[in-house]
């Protein structure tokens, strides 16, 4: 199996890439600013999915096809871009309805709810291009392929950045949505926020499809 060194090794590595945001933590914030930090949470959960995703992918030799085709690249990445902006859209439109996105009390379809903003974050977590071109370039980097069990070494070190960006975007949300709370005490202030968030996921899907292959 994965030797400790090349484990740790990969965490420095992982490291590094994860502490500067991209697409997903910015993704985090946006939503935590717009709706608070249940659907922060869950975005977070749906966001390392969906990077899981993009390990098996990279484990089954899908992650190669990617990386090294330009068309599937760009059509992952556009296909993600639009939906960003697309719920960036929505979030900016209801932006004048959060206040009741703030009651404690449960509304009736609220599983629901959680359960599309899970699925929300899985999207974007699939077709966050940072997360295509770390996984597909740099993990198979770390395999020991006389060893055996490539596929198992890639699942296995994959877990180790999924782990860190757990931790980190669960911090980015929690504090996202704790400076909300500020905002809250104003329907004008939370109104604010709520189109603010809409328009950070907008711009992140405009600089999502206008990042380029890193070749």
């Amino acid at each position: 199996m994965v030797s400790p060194d090349r484990v740790l090794t990969f965490a420095a590595m992982s490291v590094l890439v994860i502490v500067i945001p991209g697409p997903s933590v910015l993704f985090v914030i946006g939503r935590a600013l717009a709706h608070g930090r249940r659907t922060a949470m869950a975005t977070v959960l749906g966001n390392v999915l969906g990077s899981y995703v993009l390990v098996v992918a990279v484990a089954l030799g899908v992650g190669a096809v990617v990386e090294r085709s330009a068309a599937v690249f760009t059509a992952v990445k556009l296909a993600g871009a639009a939906y960003l902006v697309l719920l960036g859209v929505q979030a900016f439109r209801h932006r004048g309805a959060m206040r009741a996105a703030l009651r404690d009390t449960p509304q009736p379809g609220a599983a629901r709810g959680d359960l599309r903003t899970l699925v929300d974050g899985v999207v974007v977590g699939v077709t966050n291009p940072k997360g295509i071109v770390f996984f597909a370039a740099v993990l198979p980097q770390f395999v020991d392929h006389a060893a055996g069990g490539v596929p198992a070494q890639m699942l296995l070190l994959g877990l180790v950045p999924i782990g860190i960006g757990l931790v980190t975007d669960t911090m980015w949300g929690l504090g996202a949505a704790a400076a909300r709370g500020w905002f809250a005490r104003s329907d004008r202030r939370l109104s604010m926020v709520g189109g603010a968030g809409g328009c950070a996921m907008i711009g992140l899907g405009v600089t999502v499809a206008a990042t380029g292959r890193a070749d």
